[in-house]
């Protein structure tokens, strides 16, 4: 089983829960989608025990078998946990409620033994409101029977009761890896708990519930953590759950989602068989990292930080495009606008996109830096911004949204248009050297040069259709001037189309000749008649030689001798999803169908048993590499299932 992952993410836009490869909460992220992480994967999780007649395990020791899944028209998980030495088996139906801030777990108890079994179930919580885990209260409230955890303007109300709607008989609080002590779940470990009833600091909670069972006989208990802004709040929401009962939010909770699915269930019913779950699968997990308030975050698998400096929990305004593109086809609407209003409200006074932001459209983290040599540069990615226009482009396309998409034309697609015009080298007629869509290198990209013709030629047309010429005019006039330079990307040595170049202050050119993939991507997608047939062609050759299915696993890696995350040093790099399926969608556009099929088979063999994709394959063992999931990997899959299907592609030009 894989150490890194969520093979299960919960959330309704507001409350996101990953449960890890043990069926635990790993990441608990509120009130925004992957913000604040009131858990974390480096240090904290949550976990479930069992005591039977006077032996103990916990879920996560190795001693279970598990079966970790999510239904397929319902961010419902169905999780089997099977330990046959005690003679339990467990089974998990967890949600988190579509209209209130819960997360909800129904845990069904079996004796599997052939005798009678005195069975005592621990759930334990531990959070961290404040940084780094100081400074909360976790306290029990003896008129409602719930312990609370709280810091400020947050309150976690923590609930459970058996089958006959009689509560938990033990709990414990206590404090949590501060001052030399583990954490207040040791004391589950002998079947009795302390009953201590308030603790500050860095604190941790344990309930107990006992449940005498016969041979095949079984019982469930509900549980439920509500997350609010205040003791109050949470209150009024856990007595809505006591008095509808935990069946009928689970049951309005699928609803909710089988409702959302609809929207696309008149093209998803057209698909190949075996396409189709993992299809609406893909479509939740993309859903699931769509902030209520516009944000779409790369992933909300933190586990990333246990080897890596940050997390992947940031909106990527160009991740963000590519996520929604798939449900742009499909008919969603919400979704996109809302990024699309998210992206105007953060975009600079000069038109142009940050590196990356938080949900709560704060700058996030960079490793840009503003000076290159010894003069100033913008940290930025140029191919974001154009993304965003871009992809405004395709939502108007499919949607005919006009009212919309003009009330964003002066606030959105003005200035990043004009920004694009205006951020041109004289010499070259290219954009202006940037950072590279994979955020490494700096200079004037292929990828980037053919994403910002595209988009300044969406917003001439945007222009044209809202009445202002004199914009439509300038920007093609750039955009024509970038076409004609384009065959500079052309390598005519290795007859491959080159990674870029970067402009020198001597006027000179240092060309990047690396072989990379969004290179032909971008080409294909953006600048197919600026690039032409043959260069594309010969690029592809070269990829097949070089970098596709150059491993035991298969796939291909971003570019040559990519070293992120390297596992096998011998080799070109770990392959991605993202950029086989580019692949795939290269030879969907040229007829070849088999081999289409093929990469798109590859990916749907190297995913969790729950379908979960991650960023990258280990080229050895086939095994996840890196943040799972990943939702541009989901998204990806999704439009490379439509354009095998012909749904309408997602192709600029023939």
């Amino acid at each position: 089983m894989s150490d890194i992952g969520r093979p299960v993410m919960l959330g309704n836009g507001s409350l996101t829960v990953g449960l890890g490869e043990y069926g635990l909460v790993h990441d608990f992220y509120y009130p925004y989608v992957g913000l604040d992480n009131l858990t974390n994967a480096r240090s904290v999780r949550h976990r479930i025990g069992v005591w039977v007649d006077g032996r103990f395990s916990w879920m996560d020791d190795g001693t279970w078998d598990l079966d970790l899944d999510f239904e397929a028209d319902a961010l419902v998980s169905k999780i089997r946990a099977t330990n046959k030495d005690l003679g339990v088996e467990l089974s998990f139906t967890d949600f988190v409620d579509s209209d209130f801030n819960a997360f909800c777990r129904r845990i069904d108890v079996k004796n599997i033994s052939d005798s009678y079994k005195d069975i005592r179930l621990f759930t334990h919580q531990v959070f961290q409101i404040s940084r780094a885990g100081r400074a909360d209260t976790a306290m029990f409230v003896p008129d409602e029977n719930y312990i609370l955890d709280y810091k400020g303007r947050c309150a976690l109300l923590i609930y459970g009761c058996h089958e006959d709607g009689s509560v938990y008989d033990q709990f414990a609080i206590g404090n949590y890896g501060i001052e030399g002590k583990d954490g207040t779940y040791r004391d589950a470990e002998d079947g009795e708990l302390s009953g201590n009833a308030v603790e500050h600091g860095g604190v941790d909670s344990v309930m107990r519930f006992p449940v005498g069972l016969s041979s095949g006989e079984k019982t469930h208990i509900d549980y439920w953590i509500v997350a609010a802004d205040s003791q109050f709040s949470a209150e009024k929401i856990h007595h809505q759950f006591i008095s509808e009962g935990i069946e009928r939010r689970l049951e309005t909770t699928r609803q909710y989602w089988q409702t959302w699915l609809a929207t696309a269930s008149g093209t998803v019913n057209t698909l190949d068989k075996k396409y189709r779950d993992m299809v609406k699968k893909s479509l939740m997990v993309i859903k699931v990292h769509c902030d209520k308030r516009g944000g779409v975050v790369a992933s909300c698998d933190s586990s990333i930080y246990n080897s890596g400096r940050d997390y992947y929990s940031y909106v990527w305004p160009r991740d963000a495009a590519y996520a929604v593109w798939p449900l742009i086809r499909l008919g969603y609407r919400d979704e996109p606008r809302k990024l699309f209003e998210f992206c105007r409200d953060i975009l600079t006074t000069d038109g142009y996109l940050m590196h990356k932001y938080q949900p709560d459209r704060a700058i996030g983290s960079t490793w840009h830096p503003l000076l290159h040599g010894n003069h100033k540069e913008l940290a930025i990615q140029e191919d974001e911004t154009a993304s965003i226009v871009y992809m405004l482009g395709e939502y108007y396309d499919y949607s005919r949204d006009k009212d919309f998409v003009f009330s964003l034309y002066s606030t959105l697609v003005q200035p990043a248009a004009n920004f694009m015009a205006e951020f041109v080298d004289d010499q070259t007629k290219l954009p202006h050297a940037s950072y590279d869509l994979w955020e490494e290198r700096f200079m004037t990209s292929s990828y980037t040069a053919a994403l910002v013709y595209q988009a300044l030629l969406v917003a001439a047309d945007f222009a044209e259709e809202f009445n202002y010429p004199d914009d439509a005019v300038r920007w093609r006039n750039v955009a024509a001037e970038m076409a004609e330079s384009a065959k500079i990307f052309f390598d005519p040595e290795r007859r491959i189309i080159r990674k870029g170049f970067l402009l020198q202050q001597d006027g000179s050119l240092e060309f990047d000749n690396r072989l990379d993939i969004s290179s032909l991507y971008g080409a294909m997608m953006y600048f197919p008649l600026s690039m032409g047939s043959e260069e594309i062609q010969s690029t592809v050759k070269v990829i097949e030689d070089t970098l596709l299915d150059k491993t035991p696993a298969g796939g291909t890696p971003r570019y040559e001798k990519d070293n992120y995350f390297t596992v096998d040093p011998t080799s070109q790099g770990n392959p991605w999803h993202v950029t086989t399926l580019w692949m795939a969608q290269y030879y969907i556009r040229n007829q070849q169908l088999d081999k289409a099929r093929h990469y798109v088979d590859w990916s749907l063999s190297h995913v969790l048993p729950s379908g979960m994709m991650s960023e990258q394959i280990n080229p050895i063992t086939g095994f996840v590499v890196s943040v799972t999931p990943l939702v541009w990997s989901h998204a990806e899959l999704v439009n490379t299932v439509l354009d095998l299907t012909k749904v309408k592609p997602h192709l600029v030009a023939p």
